[in-house]
C-alpha cells in the first residue's frame, strides 16, 4: 500500500482533548446559588502574570504546565431560565472542581466544568452531551459561550467583535433545549490544574489527555446516576481528535455513546502537518479556492458559479491534474507546468510567478499572506473570510492571524464576567482560554498521532454509534476536504458509513460565531441527535 493509504499505527490499542446577585437583565430568571469556593492558591509554580495566549485557540504560549495548589471542590449551584423557539426552560448550572485521583486514592489533578440540566426532566430519557475545544491546550470557553451555552457575547454577523465594551446575550440556538450539557477544561486548561508538573507532563500528552478526560466522564456518569441517559460527545479540532479517542477508550471500559459531533475534523494529523509527501498540498488546495472565492479573487468566469459548483471542479482539480503535477516532481515536463500554474491562478487567485517559485507548493501561512497582498491585508487561517492589516507588506507569511485576534476579546471577557456574576464562582486563578500547556507530547516518533482506528473500533463494538461531521468551508486550520479524505480511508464498511453524516457552512473553523452557520448548526444537531435516539426517545 501505498502511504497515502495507510493509517499511522495508532499509539497503543487502550489509548487511543458569597451569594450571587439576582439576575434581572435579559429576562434572566432569579437564581440562588451555594456559598462560593474560596480563591484558590496558585502555585509558586504558576506565573504571577500569566502570559498571554498565542495566536489561535491551540496557542502554546507560557513557561510550562499549568500547575495548582489546593483546590475547593465545593460544587456551585445556580438556578436559570431562558426561552427558546417560544418555551421557557427552566434549568440548574453546576459549576465544580472534580478530583481525578490515582490508585492509591491521591488527587492527582483537578478537571473543571460547567454543567447545564433542565430541570424537571427524566434523567434517564434526557440525553446527556460532553462538550470540549481543542488546541491541544485549549479550554472549552469557546463552544461554551460561541456554540451551545445558554449565553453568549455580542457579536458582529460574521463573529468578529463589535467595538467595547461587549455584552452578553441570550442564545436563542443553544442546545439546552435537547440535551444537558457538560463543558469540560481538560487538564491545562480553564480552571483546571495538576498537582505537579510531572503529573501536568503527563497528562499534557495524548494518552493522559484521553485517560484523564475519560475518567472525568465515568466520574460525572456516577455521581449524577445518568448510566442510563443516551450519551453525546461534541468535540471541536484537536477536540474531535480526542473525542475519536475517547469513543474507543470508554467503549472498553462499559461506556457506549449515541453519538459524536465532529466540529472542524482532524482525526489523523498527518493529512494537516505532514509536508513529506505531496498529500497535504492537495487537500489544502479546495479551501484555499474557497478562500480566494469569497474575496473575488478567482478568474470571472468561476467567480459566477455558486460555491459549491466552484469547490466540485476545485477538488477534481485538486486529485486530478494538480495531483499529477505535483507526482512528477523535478521530472515535469515545463508544458504542463505552465497548463497547471494556469489553472492554479485561476482558481485561488494567486500571481503565476508566485505561483512557479513556490514550485507549486505553499503552505498556510503564506497562503493567508499572499492572497490579499494587493489589499496589505492578512486574511485568517481560522476563517479565510477575515481579514486584517498587514503592516509589513514584504512580508512572506502572516504576521498574525485576524481570525484569532478578533474574538478573543469579547470571548474572553465575557466569560469571566460571566462566570463570576452569573454562576457565582470566584476565584483568583488565572483562566486558560489556551497556553496554559506547554509542550504537549504527541507520543509518536517518525510519525502523526491518529486516533481513526479508536474511532474506527469504537463504530465495530457499537454499531448503534453516530457520527455528525461539521465541516467548513472557509477553514484552513482542518479543512474540509483532509476529513472526507480520512473518513474514505477508514476501511469502514458501506454499512459504517451509513451511520455518518455530514454538514457544511459557509463559515470559518469557528463555524457557530457566524449567525447564519449558528442556526444551523443547532438545526443540523437536533436532527442529528433524533436520529441517534433509539425510537422510544425521538
Amino acid at each position: 500500500m501505498t502511504t497515502r493509504q495507510q493509517a499511522v499505527p495508532l499509539l497503543a490499542v487502550t489509548l487511543l482533548f458569597s451569594a450571587v446577585a439576582d439576575i434581572r437583565a435579559q429576562g434572566r430568571g432569579a437564581q440562588t446559588t451555594a456559598p462560593a469556593p474560596a480563591a484558590a492558591t496558585p502555585s509558586t509554580q504558576t506565573p504571577a502574570t500569566p502570559p498571554a495566549p498565542a495566536p489561535g485557540r491551540g496557542g502554546l504560549a507560557g513557561p510550562g504546565p499549568a500547575v495548582g495548589g489546593e483546590i475547593d471542590e465545593t460544587p456551585v449551584v445556580t438556578h436559570h431560565s431562558i426561552t427558546v423557539d417560544g418555551k421557557t426552560l427552566n434549568y440548574t448550572a453546576t459549576v465544580e472542581q472534580m478530583p481525578l485521583k490515582n490508585a492509591s486514592g491521591e488527587t492527582e489533578a483537578h478537571i473543571f466544568y460547567m454543567a447545564y440540566t433542565l430541570d424537571g426532566a427524566e434523567a434517564n430519557k434526557r440525553p446527556l452531551t460532553f462538550c470540549f475545544n481543542g488546541g491541544p491546550g485549549s479550554a472549552s470557553m469557546w463552544v461554551h459561550m460561541g456554540g451551545m451555552g445558554p449565553r453568549s457575547p455580542k457579536l458582529l454577523p460574521t463573529g468578529t467583535m463589535p467595538p467595547p465594551p461587549y455584552q452578553l446575550k441570550d442564545n436563542p440556538d443553544t442546545w439546552l433545549d435537547r440535551t444537558d450539557l457538560v463543558f469540560i477544561d481538560p487538564v491545562g486548561t480553564g480552571y483546571s490544574r495538576a498537582k505537579t508538573v510531572e503529573i501536568a507532563r503527563r497528562m499534557n500528552a495524548v494518552q493522559g489527555d484521553i485517560q484523564s478526560v475519560g475518567e472525568f466522564m465515568r466520574m460525572y456518569i456516577a455521581r449524577n446516576s445518568r448510566e442510563v441517559s443516551p450519551l453525546f460527545i461534541a468535540g471541536e479540532s484537536y477536540g474531535t481528535f480526542r473525542a475519536a479517542g475517547l469513543a474507543g477508550y470508554l467503549i472498553d471500559r462499559g461506556i457506549a455513546f449515541n453519538g459524536i459531533v465532529l466540529i472542524g475534523t482532524t482525526l489523523n494529523l498527518e493529512t494537516i502537518w505532514s509536508r513529506s509527501d505531496d498529500l497535504v498540498y492537495e487537500l489544502e488546495l479546495p479551501t484555499y479556492c474557497a478562500d480566494a472565492y469569497y474575496h473575488k479573487k478567482v478568474a470571472a468566469d468561476l467567480q459566477k458559479k455558486d460555491l459549491k459548483s466552484f469547490l466540485k471542479e476545485a477538488e477534481a482539480l485538486a486529485l486530478g491534474e494538480y495531483s499529477t503535477a505535483l507526482s512528477k516532481g523535478d521530472d515535469l515536463p515545463a508544458a504542463e507546468r505552465k497548463a497547471v500554474i494556469d489553472k492554479l491562478v485561476r482558481f485561488t487567485g494567486l500571481d503565476a510567478h508566485y505561483l512557479d517559485q513556490t514550485n507549486l507548493r505553499w503552505d498556510v501561512s503564506h497562503f493567508t499572506r499572499q492572497l490579499l497582498r494587493d489589499k496589505e491585508q492578512t486574511i485568517g487561517r481560522y476563517d479565510g473570510r477575515l481579514a486584517g492589516p498587514s503592516s509589513l507588506n514584504t512580508g512572506e507569511t502572516s504576521e498574525y492571524d485576524p481570525s484569532s485576534t478578533l474574538i478573543t476579546p469579547p470571548f474572553t471577557a465575557m466569560f469571566t464576567n460571566y462566570i463570576r456574576n452569573e454562576l457565582g464562582y470566584k476565584t483568583d486563578m488565572y483562566y486558560y482560554p489556551s497556553g496554559g500547556i506547554q509542550p504537549w507530547d504527541y507520543q509518536v516518533q517518525n510519525g502523526f498521532g491518529d486516533t481513526t482506528t479508536m474511532l474506527h473500533n469504537a463504530m465495530v463494538k457499537n454499531p448503534y454509534l453516530k457520527v455528525m461531521v461539521a465541516a467548513a468551508y472557509f477553514d484552513l486550520a482542518t479543512p474540509y476536504f483532509t476529513a472526507e479524505y480520512t473518513f474514505n480511508h477508514m476501511g469502514l464498511s458501506p454499512e459504517m458509513h451509513k451511520n455518518i453524516s455530514w454538514q457544511f457552512y459557509q463559515s470559518g473553523h469557528m463555524l457557530y460565531i457566524d449567525s447564519d452557520s449558528h442556526a444551523k448548526l443547532k438545526h443540523d444537531f437536533s436532527e442529528f441527535l433524533s436520529s441517534a435516539l433509539p425510537k422510544d426517545l425521538q
